[in-house]
């Protein structure tokens, strides 16, 4: 980092040697994985800066929104309205859950066999190595599996400041309406939090915001199509995990610009593996900051990774909502119809994830499918086997993983994975 910020991680209560520990794994795993690539997009660059100031000079931007009265919201899940955070003039960022601290401490508060994630967020607090965590003035919590549901009860001893929300389990019109009635109930939340109240105006700045970084991903998507492939799928998977820090607008411009520079690529057929490289979709659990490890695996196998049917990817930002409405009243509709449309594994039934996994599969001509499931994520290992058995029955090559944040089981996965993409070849 360009700074030395430890003055201000010690004002938010970090432990300061904890959390040197920790950006010195992330900064030599960032080394060894991202920047050892080979011709990478130059536009990639913006990123790799967003990276080294990931808990440097973006937080110091968060700090500084504090300082002029504009309130910073923490969250764990796509579910949770950004659309609506803008609309009261407050900062949404994604929280610290992608790799495994403090897990002796951890295990204190929670059984041994909880999932990576949820522990992941335990271990950051308990920690104090996640300034994005220590600098909200709302940490909002989902109730999508029954870990997190259960795990958030305990995590309310740990935080001051943690709002839950509940969801639907169901697609159903009463599924709808519980989700109405928790949007309506978090408006009132975030209106009590900025003292602002919510209005059409605001709502349609939030929604435009948003709607404007969701679009410079699908175009990205888009690009990914291509054949050879203009972006690694670990550079790829990098933009989305950033969307959850960044700076809206400041993201969208620079995706764009990283859009610009693939389309040139795609025109002069220069890509980042040979063309005919076997074509890799990834779907499953979500991937956050510095979970690398399967797309790295993958990448380093002989494959490439093309798409990511995941909240951190398609599933998470798939849709636009809705922005033609006038009155506060239909855009929160609009909101509330875009969101019921993801189709996380906490629904049942949930034919439509199906369905767009293997939509997916055809739109970015992937060779084959690999289920990425972390170790006790009921929800997407129930799903894993019919998934894996619908693609085989449909002719599509698919490989159920499941593991955790740890590396022990890396040369593990290599092997599997080595022998999975040979046998594409």
């Amino acid at each position: 980092m360009s700074n030395d910020y430890r003055p201000m991680w010690k004002e938010l209560g970090l432990d300061l040697d904890a959390h040197d520990a920790l950006l010195n794994v992330l900064n030599q795993g960032y080394g060894d994985i991202y920047l050892a690539q080979e011709n990478r997009p130059q536009t990639m660059g913006y990123f790799d800066f967003v990276m080294s100031e990931v808990h440097g000079l973006r937080i110091r931007e968060l700090l500084d929104e504090k300082d002029q009265g504009r309130k910073i919201v923490g969250s764990y899940c796509v579910f949770v309205p950004e659309e609506i955070v803008l609309a009261a003039d407050a900062t949404l960022v994604g929280l610290c859950s992608g790799a495994d601290f403090a897990l002796e401490e951890v295990e204190n508060w929670l059984p041994r066999n909880t999932c990576a994630l949820i522990k992941s967020s335990f271990g950051f607090k308990l920690g104090k190595v996640c300034p994005y965590l220590e600098c909200a003035d709302m940490i909002v919590g989902e109730n999508t599996c029954d870990g997190k549901k259960k795990a958030y009860e305990t995590f309310a001893n740990l935080l001051e400041n943690l709002y839950v929300m509940d969801l639907p389990q169901v697609k159903s019109d009463a599924g709808k309406a519980l989700l109405a009635a928790e949007f309506d109930r978090f408006r009132q939340a975030m209106e009590h939090l900025t003292g602002k109240p919510i209005t059409a105006q605001s709502l349609k700045y939030g929604i435009e915001t948003v709607n404007a970084k969701r679009a410079a991903l699908h175009r990205l998507y888009t690009l990914r199509h291509a054949d050879p492939a203009p972006i690694s799928g670990l550079d790829a998977l990098l933009a989305n995990q950033v969307s959850f820090y960044d700076n809206p607008a400041r993201f969208t411009e620079s995706v764009h610009k990283i859009c610009d520079e693939l389309e040139s690529r795609i025109a002069e057929k220069k890509g980042v593996f040979p063309e005919k490289t076997p074509r890799i979709l990834v779907s499953g659990c979500p991937q956050a900051v510095p979970n690398w490890k399967l797309h790295h695996i993958v990448e380093t196998s002989g494959a490439v990774i093309v798409g990511e049917e995941s909240c951190v990817g398609e599933r998470g930002t798939r849709n636009l909502t809705d922005d033609t409405g006038e009155a506060l009243e239909e855009m929160m509709e609009a909101v509330v119809d875009r969101y019921f449309q993801i189709d996380c594994a906490i629904f049942t039934p949930n034919a439509d994830r199906l369905d767009h996994i293997r939509q997916m599969a055809a739109d970015y001509k992937a060779d084959a499918v690999i289920h990425y499931s972390l170790q006790s994520c009921q929800p997407y290992l129930m799903e894993s086997l019919p998934v894996e058995n619908t693609l085989k029955n449909q002719g599509l090559p698919a490989l159920r993983i499941e593991t955790d944040y740890s590396m022990q089981d890396a040369g593990q996965l290599k092997t599997r994975i080595e022998a999975f993409i040979e046998q594409l070849r």
